[in-house]
């Protein structure tokens, strides 16, 4: 009898270990799960905010300023300016920095060579350009606002006794009504007066000055001398 006891004593806590270890196993497998799961979450969680973080486009940089915007706010003067071999271009620098003005290079649509400019040639561009009233050679540039600007000072090279027909397209293409034109030129004899007129017929709503011409040897004399002729020369304050 007592043996029977002690088979049924050893049953019963072999089922009760055999349960225990049971519901242990189920409980760190469940744990496991949960674990992987938070885990998985955690990960795709970070991976789709990364994935935002690179799909969320940039904030926007600064737009890029117009040349208008970047003009000298306190001038309102300009000095354009042709120049075919940089005599020109070296006077309307000097110009520019005297006076604190902006700048403006008139830049030819088709560039003009060596050959363009041999006058020894009957049939040049620059000949052939110039004996034609109405040419208009393309300008590959224009000014974006001239509105700002009161005093336009127009520099050129001198070609047969006037200037380029390309200050014709200048003129054409711009509104300079209500404005001062003051024109330069340099040259290696002829003088402005023919131009002057020209750009006193063309720009009949403006004030065109008397004209100057120079070289770059006496520009900066010339210039000074100049200004103060036609009433423009810098003020203390401005200088």
């Amino acid at each position: 009898m007592r043996k029977t006891i002690y088979i049924l004593l050893a049953m019963v806590l072999a089922f009760t270990l055999t349960a225990c270890s049971s519901q242990e196993e189920t409980s760190l497998e469940t744990s496991s799960v949960v674990s992987s799961t938070a885990d998985t979450q955690a990960v795709d969680g970070q991976e789709t905010a990364d994935s935002q973080q690179e799909m969320e486009p940039e904030a926007p940089a600064e737009e890029m300023i117009s040349e208008e915007e970047t003009a000298n706010p306190e001038t309102n003067t300009l000095v354009v300016y042709f120049s075919a071999t940089g005599n020109t271009r070296t006077v309307a620098e000097l110009l520019a920095e005297q006076v604190g003005a902006d700048l403006f290079e008139i830049v030819p649509e088709e560039p003009y060579t060596e050959a363009d400019l041999d006058y020894t040639t009957d049939d040049c561009r620059a000949n052939v350009e110039q004996n034609d009233p109405d040419a208009r050679p393309a300008m590959a540039n224009a000014v974006e606002n001239i509105d700002p600007y009161d005093v336009i000072y127009v520099g050129f090279p001198i070609w047969w006794g006037t200037m380029p027909k390309i200050l014709n397209t200048f003129f054409d293409e711009t509104d300079l009504a209500g404005k001062t034109i003051a024109p330069f030129c340099t040259s290696g004899g002829s003088g402005i007066s023919a131009a002057v007129d020209e750009i006193t017929a063309l720009e009949s709503d403006a004030e065109v000055t008397e004209g100057l011409r120079t070289s770059t040897q006496t520009a900066e004399e010339d210039l000074a001398a100049w200004l103060t002729e036609i009433g423009l020369a810098p003020t203390e304050e401005a200088a």
